[in-house]
């Protein structure tokens, strides 16, 4: 969530004490610091910019304005007018939230200027008086704390569940709910029909607070989820050794519905991981396998993407190194369940429960809290060491691949198949392949052949489409897709 941030106005000279104490408290207090960034002029690097232009842009950039009035006006320009009333002036033409706090229990000592200014003022808002240093802090901390409260900050349910600042049904993409009933209907038998429309679906699903999309419903049907949720975006990396080092040889920043980053991330730790295929001594088709099986990448990732902190600034990072995977998400467990619980069969506790309900119904997670142990155990099938669990400052799953030195991976299919390890090709590249070889594939049929969603093989077809490198030959029913260029 995108910070607030708060403009800090004043005679600096005498509320020197007072704005630093201020801008510490609000940096240094667990909640605040959550919602809110101070910005004070004094805290601006030397730059060849005028004062004025700089304090006035800030002032109308600020989402909060904070007024000290004291006894003195400050320096006057040429009109007679001071930066602090000129602030003042600049926060209430851009309509900027404004808490006024002023010194002393009555104002006949006060400059003349600055009698009148809080006089203006008074008619437009509500102010506080404080008589002491000590007292402005629980002033601020009032008003912030009713600002939270009034906009529905201070969540006393789920933050899935919250209303999404400004946002209004049309944020929502109509392709995107019908792509969900359509895979739910398959999956899990949901109820409604793809000709649901918008709201139908919406309540069904309990994304609507009082007409009003919900955090989750941005993040699973969003046309721009991360225009109103920065954080909810996935960090990939992918490093040869064993450490955090740069240049980092590939870097993603993905971002989208909380489907499609589940399907990005996951692609591309599949494309950077050793993919096998055998012969075909027992079957017309050669063994293939990933030398971390597909479902634990997924499993790992699908968790974090479910399970954070999406009030945290932080994204889901998902790291590849030579000797391991490492998930990390902003977020913890609940108070009911401990890291060594996780290896053992456990209750379900979702973080975002409304997030969780949908990836239920298109079956990227399950409901029975078993994917930990899932993960456990095919890793053991697949040679692999446990993954291991931990928190810290937040929440990370560690997949170990199996040469931990980082030399070259060697993996079987089955013990009396002989293997060729070969580097995975990019699912694009892959698609076009099978276009090529089985005219009249589906992309369900390429999905299944290629052990992927078919959600992402989908985003992978329009990308191509959009590209000129496949199209549509015929109807959606009965037509079949061709490959018209290869890749250049």
């Amino acid at each position: 969530m995108k910070r607030k941030r708060i403009f800090v106005s004043s005679v600096q000279k005498e509320f020197a004490a007072e704005r630093v104490a201020l801008r510490n408290y609000l940096h240094d207090d667990p909640l605040f610091r959550r919602f809110f960034e101070v910005f004070l002029f004094e805290d601006l690097p030397a730059a060849d910019k005028r004062a004025d232009d700089v304090y006035l842009r800030q002032a109308g950039a600020c989402d909060l304005y904070i007024g000290l009035f004291g006894d003195e006006y400050g320096f006057e320009d040429s009109k007679g007018v001071s930066p602090t009333e000129r602030e003042f002036d600049r926060a209430t033409e851009a309509g900027k939230l404004r808490l006024i706090y002023v010194k002393g229990a009555d104002d006949r000592a006060k400059h003349p200027k600055m009698r009148a200014l809080i006089q203006r003022a008074s008619p437009q808002l509500i102010r506080r008086r404080f008589t002491e240093p000590a007292g402005l802090l629980p002033a601020v901390y009032a008003s912030l704390v009713h600002y939270l409260e009034e906009h529905r900050l201070l969540l006393d349910g789920p933050f899935d569940a919250a209303p999404c600042g400004a946002v209004t049904p049309r944020d929502l993409e109509s392709a995107r709910m019908k792509a969900f009933v359509r895979d739910a209907r398959s999956a899990r038998g949901f109820p409604l029909r793809e000709s649901a429309n918008a709201r139908t679906l919406l309540t069904h699903l309990n994304l609507l607070d009082n007409g009003v999309p919900t955090n989750a419903a941005v993040l699973l049907f969003g046309k721009m989820p991360q225009r109103f949720l920065p954080s909810s975006e996935i960090k990939c990396a992918h490093f040869h050794g064993t450490e955090v080092a740069k240049p980092i040889p590939s870097y993603q920043v993905y971002r989208g519905t909380v489907f499609e980053l589940v399907d990005q991330a996951v692609d591309f730790i599949m494309s950077k991981l050793a993919l096998q295929v055998g012969t075909r001594a027992t079957s017309s088709k050669a063994p293939v396998a990933y030398e971390i099986p597909r479902e634990v990448v997924a499993e790992g990732i699908v968790n974090a993407v479910a399970h954070r902190d999406y009030a945290s600034n932080g994204s889901v990072q998902v790291m590849l190194f030579a000797d391991r995977l490492e998930v990390w998400n902003p977020g913890g467990l609940p108070s009911s369940l401990t890291v060594e619980g996780l290896r053992k069969p456990h209750g379900s506790v979702p973080h975002n429960p409304l997030l969780a309900e949908p990836l239920y119904q298109t079956q990227y997670i399950e409901r029975m809290g078993t994917g930990t142990g899932d993960m456990i155990r095919r890793c053991r099938e697949a040679g692999l060491r446990e993954p291991e669990f931990r928190v810290t400052d937040g929440f990370t799953a560690t997949i170990w691949r199996r040469n931990e030195a980082g030399s070259s991976v060697k993996t079987s299919v089955k013990t009396s198949v002989k293997t060729s390890v070969k580097t995975s090709v990019k699912t694009a590249d892959r698609i076009i392949r099978l276009m090529q070889e089985q005219p009249g594939i589906s992309l369900k049929e390429i999905a299944e052949k290629l052990g992927k969603t078919l959600r992402a093989v989908e985003l992978q077809a329009n990308t191509l489409k959009t590209e000129e490198r496949i199209g549509r030959i015929g109807p959606a029913r009965g037509g079949r897709w061709e490959v018209l260029k290869a890749k250049q």
